[in-house]
């Protein structure tokens, strides 16, 4: 049996739960500290870590009897975020003292920020890291850590986008708990994308519930698409890069002329990441976001939602070689005049259903934006 100490996300009861697994109550669990060691939010990431800081309290859990399968539970978890255990004695809140093992980040891995606070990250970070959890521990024991570390980045996403999916509706909502029965859900395949598979029922139109379907998912993040528009110039910009599905396909031009595009971040707004992704593909800094709506792109197979804006900035320059260096793009620019633009709309030139969606929004928009 082990003995833990966490100072950190793990002190979420539901979260700690669900990373231990299903039979944990025979763990001793009570308030504790580690001496001369303070708990910081890090840079740039929604979790803590931990520094060595004199005077300072860390405080924590203790958990004692830990198994060998929660512990490697725990290690499985703990390895999205880099991080290793160490042993230190720390203080039970009876004062006693303890030995237990704590998850240390590599020295020089992540940078403190300002002191970290719990119901602070509950409130903020709370669900959605309880949502990439489950993704997480679906994989134990079936795909390695080295894997799930890898894909971590995503899964994050992913569970933003479902938290997000939650709270979307049109006033039309159906009763989901009597209208469909859902009898297993499978986490099939996780990567940059992920692949999960159910079988379930939905009631019918008839009132009757119909028969049990198989079906599976590609479970994407939400994201943003940006048209870029200049009601001064009457120009528009588009950006073309290599699209590897495109090419997978067997399609002979997977090089795609579309808007500027990409993922929402966790903790981002669409129109934070519209603002962003703006600056990254194109290098163009946006006035103002019209939004032309927001979708499902292939309900019948993805769950990748898009928020459509139309972006007013000062069109002037284009760009060789934009995008992330770190994400593999390599993007170039080009403005079009908006009557040159909509006639290659009508001459089916391009083959990006957003750009299609988002000229035709901007036709029909385009005497009030420039007014």
């Amino acid at each position: 049996m082990s003995t833990l100490f966490f100072y950190g996300t793990l002190r979420h009861a539901p979260l700690l739960q669900l990373v231990l697994g299903p039979g944990s109550d025979h763990l001793s669990i009570r308030d504790a500290t580690l001496p001369d060691h303070a708990v910081y939010a890090v840079q740039d990431q929604p979790f803590p870590m931990i520094v060595a800081e004199r005077g300072a309290q860390a405080k924590g859990l203790l958990v004692q009897g830990l198994s060998d399968d929660e512990r490697a539970r725990l290690a499985y978890y703990e390895g999205g975020f880099d991080y290793d255990l160490r042993a230190q004695t720390v203080t039970a809140c009876d004062e006693s003292r303890y030995q237990a093992q704590v998850f240390f980040p590599d020295p020089g891995l992540w940078n403190p920020k300002a002191l970290w606070e719990l119901d602070a990250w509950v409130r903020d970070w709370g669900e959605v890291s309880v949502l990439a959890a489950e993704e997480v521990m679906a994989h134990y024991g079936r795909v390695d850590a080295a894997a799930i570390a890898r894909s971590f980045p995503a899964i994050r996403t992913r569970a933003w986008a479902r938290l997000a999916a939650r709270h979307r509706n049109i006033g039309e909502g159906r009763d989901i708990a009597q209208d469909v029965t859902l009898h297993s859900y499978k986490r099939a395949y996780v990567n940059y994308f992920g692949m999960d598979e159910v079988n379930l029922q939905h009631r019918q139109y008839n009132g009757a519930m119909g028969p049990v379907l198989h079906r599976s998912a590609l479970m994407q993040g939400a994201a943003v698409i940006v048209l870029p528009y200049d009601p001064v110039r009457d120009t528009v910009l588009l950006v073309e890069q290599f699209r590897p599905p495109v090419f997978m396909i067997d399609d002979p031009e997977p090089w795609m002329w579309e808007p500027v595009a990409g993922m929402i971040d966790p903790g981002e707004t669409p129109e934070q990441a519209a603002h962003r992704e703006a600056r990254e593909e194109a290098q163009i800094v946006l006035s103002a976001l019209e939004y032309a709506g927001g979708a499902y792109t292939s309900s019948g197979s993805s769950t990748e939602y898009v928020h459509l804006y139309v972006g007013l900035g000062d069109l002037t320059a284009t760009v060789e070689g934009g995008g992330l260096a770190t994400e593999g793009e390599d993007i170039r620019s080009k403005i079009i005049p908006f009557d040159d633009f909509i006639n290659l709309v009508d001459a089916h030139a391009f083959k990006d259903l957003p750009l299609l969606s988002l000229a035709h929004w901007l036709a029909r928009h385009r005497a009030r934006l420039r007014a």
